[in-house]
């Protein structure tokens, strides 16, 4: 398209205003009530969905209405010196407490149906129980139920065993009493610094306030927009709820780098941006996993509703500001310049060879972090410091129980086939503290058995991954003893290292089979399993999605440029995606959080904001914009993300960092990396040195 095209396109907006104000104000009202009422028609489980512990889990889930991958609680008492817990009468009264303060619909297991000392401490005095409230179901409703169950059944246990010391910990508990923790008068004093922060910057960047709010205005409508055909396309199709981060944070930094472009180079360069970035995410979206699928269609979604707004709404929005009398965004600067050279441009400089060349390591550094990043759930440790759920998790620790206990698996065992063996199968897998088959009512439904398995090892650590592994091998036979014939032989130490791969062979070739008889296979689901999914389901196709997006981007970006400098742009974006995932693990996984592991689908949507807006940063420097829009708009997305989400809740924190050093990566890649046009550039009347 050329540039004339672009210029109707606005000319047309203009002489048409009315009608595009009244158009994008609908999108930005009807839309963002729209997008609110419509948010729950996304999926809100956050678990990979299409791998075998997914389907072990619906199973479970469908049976039994609870666990699954909900992980439990864990109610953790200890007695007095002078106590047995061992005794019928310590043992059975504290399950007959558990059970009664539990609810009904609750599953529970503990020393006293099993006899198995793994639910006991290593000090003689405590013991724990696993408990599954009977609402828990993997969405955002479920788990807010589990997390109130665990407020009743620490009141319902402490009042009916005041001899002991009673707690209740669990993950869910752990994640809500950091939500609930609130940040402190530090924090929400950062908070409001950085949301100052932003409109200051807003204000210094384009001059004026009222200038300052045509990117928010614009993010806005594009955030609503975008939100609506997501919402509308997950009426077809399986849509996670994540892209409620992305698509916000996203728009607002497109928004501020194209209202920083003079009008000349911002149409073509918008859409150049847009269409690339629209083509990667689409190429996304055609592959076989929930989370890619679900932040490729956000990200189509956000460029191209963007790329309208800033065809039609930008120049009827710069055309009132020079109405009212406001500065012009795209103003010019003079100043001295080569002989030659008209008074309203100067040409650009060449970036230093130290800083560029220290620049690019850092980068490259980041990049290769990326490839030791470990996905999962954080640690149960890194997830508060504080609380009557961390005191709980400190109990269960001193007493010698591993933290695995948290993320317990579930074993689907179908009729015809005897749980005990199964679990006494299970028992045997390296790494496994304990397995066992409760015969109470709630766990036997269907014609079907649930076998408890609980890990030594948290599942997102490289020993609990393991585990999970050899498990799935142990019991990949229709009778779970790893063989079809019901032979146990020696299928659990040839295949540690595949042994995830033939399990979920398994698993998928047979998940449709009866469930009565012994040619029903037998699952292994859990919370535990819910990472091991996420990795061969999702991070397993990186390698095909990634290389496809790219070359989507180029195929797009070499229509509107020289190949060359479209390489140069798909490159910049792929190092900026994979340097932000490598930041997220220097500084949480590796850093003093100690996190262990980084929130699975929290790489994907930083990895696509970062790959989006550094095509946006690369091809509007090409087309001449100023050199000081990308440290702009990389901190306005910094300071907007830091203003919401800091506080002492980690997940947030993951993802909230993620964007904040994505974006200022790619600010730093643009400043140090980009070669510039060779031509004069024109630039704005502001300092280059805002950010």
């Amino acid at each position: 398209m050329s540039t004339e095209r672009f210029r109707s396109v606005e000319e047309f907006a203009l002489r048409r205003r009315v009608a595009v104000v009244v158009v994008w104000s609908l999108v930005l009202l009807l839309g963002g009530a729209a997008a609110v009422a419509g948010l729950g028609r996304l999926d809100q489980s956050f678990t990979a969905s299409g791998g075998p512990g997914h389907r072990a889990n619906q199973a479970i889930q469908e049976r039994y209405g609870n666990g699954a991958a909900v992980a439990p609680l864990v109610a953790v008492a200890t007695w007095p010196a002078a106590a047995d817990v061992r005794a019928p009468g310590t043992a059975g009264r504290f399950a007959s407490a558990v059970g009664r303060a539990a609810g009904p619909g609750a599953r529970t297991v503990s020393y006293a149906g099993t006899g198995d000392e793994g639910f006991l401490g290593a000090d003689g005095r405590t013991v724990y129980a696993l408990v599954y409230p009977g609402a828990g179901k993997p969405d955002l409703a479920g788990l807010t139920a589990v997390e109130e169950a665990a407020g009743t059944l620490r009141a319902g246990l402490r009042s009916a065993l005041p001899e002991a010391r009673v707690d209740v910990t669990g993950v869910l508990p752990l994640t809500h009493d950091s939500a609930v923790a609130g940040p402190g008068p530090v924090a929400l004093a950062a908070k409001a610094a950085c949301a100052l922060g932003l409109l200051v910057l807003l204000v210094l960047a384009f001059r004026s306030p009222v200038g300052a709010l045509a990117p928010l205005l614009l993010a806005g409508v594009t955030s609503a927009g975008a939100l609506v055909l997501v919402e509308a396309v997950a009426g077809f199709t399986e849509i996670s709820f994540i892209v409620v981060y992305l698509v916000p944070v996203t728009a607002l930094v497109l928004a501020v780098h194209r209202w920083a472009q003079p009008p000349g180079p911002a149409a073509r360069s918008g859409v150049a941006g847009g269409a690339a970035g629209a083509a990667a995410c689409a190429a996304l979206a055609l592959f076989p996993a929930a989370f890619l699928r679900s932040v490729g269609i956000a990200g189509l979604a956000v460029c191209a509703v963007g790329t309208a707004a800033s065809l039609t709404l930008t120049p009827v929005l710069r055309s009132a500001l020079l109405r009212g009398g406001a500065a012009r965004p795209a103003a010019v600067r003079v100043g001295r310049r080569p002989r030659g050279v008209p008074a309203a441009v100067r040409v650009g400089r060449r970036p230093r060879a130290v800083p560029a060349a220290l620049g690019l390591a850092l980068l490259v550094v980041l990049a290769g972090a990326a490839t030791q990043l470990r996905v999962g759930n954080p640690e149960a440790r890194a997830l508060v410091a504080s609380g009557p759920a961390r005191d709980g998790l400190d109990r269960l620790t001193a007493a010698g129980v591993p933290t695995g206990a948290l993320n317990p698996l579930e074993v689907l065992v179908p009729g015809g086939v005897d749980a005990r063996a199964v679990a006494a199968r299970a028992a045997r897998v390296p790494g496994v503290l304990l397995a066992a088959a409760p015969t109470a009512p709630d766990w036997q439904r269907a014609g079907s058995a649930l076998v408890v398995v609980v890990p030594e090892e948290e599942p997102m650590t490289a020993a609990g991954a393991a585990t999970v592994t050899a498990l799935r091998s142990a019991l990949a036979g229709p009778d779970g003893t790893g063989s079809a014939a019901g032979h146990e032989g020696a299928a659990l130490d040839g295949a540690k290292h595949d042994g995830a791969l033939a399990g979920a062979k398994h698993e998928s070739t047979r998940a449709d089979a009866g469930h009565d008889g012994t040619d029903a296979p037998v699952l292994v689901g859990g919370s535990g399993v819910v990472d091991r999914d996420l990795v061969d389901g999702v991070y397993g196709l990186l390698p095909y999605a990634v290389p496809a997006a790219a070359l989507a981007a180029f195929g797009v970006l070499a229509a509107f440029t020289a190949a060359g400098a479209a390489a140069r742009a798909v490159a910049g974006g792929l190092l900026a995606a994979a340097a932000s995932a490598g930041a997220l693990t220097v500084l949480w996984q590796w850093g003093p959080a100690g996190t262990g592991a980084v929130t699975g689908w929290v790489p994907l949507v930083v990895g696509v904001f970062a790959f989006c807006v550094s095509l946006e940063r690369a091809v509007a420097s090409a087309a001449g914009g100023p050199p000081w829009a990308g440290p702009v708009a990389a901190g306005a997305g910094a300071l907007t993300v830091l203003a919401v989400g800091i506080g002492p809740q980690v997940e947030l924190a993951l993802l909230v960092s993620g964007f904040a050093m994505a974006a200022t990566l790619d600010a730093l890649a643009g400043r140090r990396l980009a070669v510039p046009p060779s031509g004069p550039v024109a630039v704005l009347r502001s300092s280059p040195r805002l950010v």
